[in-house]
């Protein structure tokens, strides 16, 4: 009768060591339950500060489960809020937002990973929460590797990595991102941890890389390029880049199965001879060997080929039995 909370208590009683971890990183935004690897598929329940957010993907959960994962709430995490938002239709859009809401879902609070403070939300405009958490080890590699460095963090979303690359000492940090909603809580972001060198440009990705890297920008055949922001050439010490799995603009795709090399190139061309470009690629589908090959031919033929490569995985948290999780992080050396 207790089946889902039985699994979730499972999993949280398999995250003992990492608990201690996490008090000791002053990490409070964590995955309790990754139901994919965990017992219940396309259902996960994580922890981000004052909130535990559940999400379905699959399927919505019967009230009995529901129940469920509120007595589990209530026994291990009595003073939390939880949101329940059930994403299972219309692509992940959250459905049930509409039905009982509680002030708090909607609510801006404050959690903490890695001793530095991020705005949290259970519910808001957009559908993802505004951490990716399965990306932690990402931050806190750039974190412990940015003192004195330039940073450019392309895709930014909510500017985590930036943020954990402005706390780790970075001179100048650059956010790059479409959307100004992402950016707005990026910028409130950098205000709770007093940060005076980032800095956030609203642009489509491709022509502020393409500017960076000294490259021609393009139109599709036939279309008149759209406004965007200008930039001089630049070179970073390290650039990170973490594109969505795909976007379409009047600029060019994001396609990481078919055409990851689009944004490689430039990329590349914008980090630093002896600097650091650290890219991902959470496509499950897409081989971490064949892609980490295709980044080394790419270096090669840009005339730039990398000194080494290393694959970051993510916290364990993020379960992942054959060892080969969606989420690729490759440091690459220049």
């Amino acid at each position: 009768m207790n089946e889902l909370k039985s699994l979730i208590s499972q999993a949280w009683q398999a995250r003992s060591d990492l608990q201690a971890q996490w008090q000791e990183e002053q990490t409070d935004c964590f995955r309790i339950f990754h139901g994919t690897n965990e017992g219940l598929a396309g259902t996960t329940l994580d922890r981000y500060g004052p909130l535990l957010i559940l999400q379905t993907f699959h399927q919505g959960l019967t009230d009995e489960e529901l129940a469920q994962v509120r007595s589990f709430g209530e026994d291990e995490f009595p003073d939390l809020h939880l949101v329940y938002n059930d994403r299972s239709k219309n692509n992940s859009r959250i459905q049930n937002a509409e039905e009982e809401t509680d002030a708090l879902d909607n609510t801006p609070m404050e959690g903490s990973e890695l001793g530095i403070k991020y705005c949290v939300q259970g519910r808001h405009q957009g559908q993802d929460p505004w951490l990716f958490l399965d990306l932690r080890a990402g931050r806190r590699y750039v974190k412990a590797n940015s003192e004195g460095k330039t940073v450019l963090n392309l895709f930014s979303y909510t500017c985590g990595i930036g943020i954990a690359a402005g706390v780790g000492g970075a001179k100048r940090v650059v956010n790059v991102d479409f959307a100004e909603s992402s950016l707005a809580v990026g910028m409130e972001n950098a205000r709770l941890n007093n940060l005076k060198q980032v800095e956030f440009i609203q642009s489509d990705v491709f022509p502020a890389i393409k500017q960076f890297a000294n490259m021609p920008i393009s139109a599709r055949r036939g279309k008149k390029l759209p406004k965007y922001p200008k930039h001089g050439p630049e070179q970073f010490d390290l650039v990170f880049l973490d594109p969505p799995r795909w976007a379409k603009s009047a600029f060019g795709n994001v396609d990481l199965i078919r055409d990851y090399q689009s944004l490689f190139k430039p990329s590349l061309l914008a980090t630093k001879e002896g600097g650091q470009l650290i890219c991902c690629n959470n496509v499950a589908q897409v081989d971490r060997d064949e892609w980490l090959e295709s980044l080394k031919r790419c270096a090669i033929k840009a005339g730039r080929p990398l000194k080494s490569i290393e694959i970051l995985l993510p916290d364990t948290d993020f379960p992942s039995p054959d060892g080969n999780p969606p989420l690729k992080i490759a440091i690459c050396q220049l």
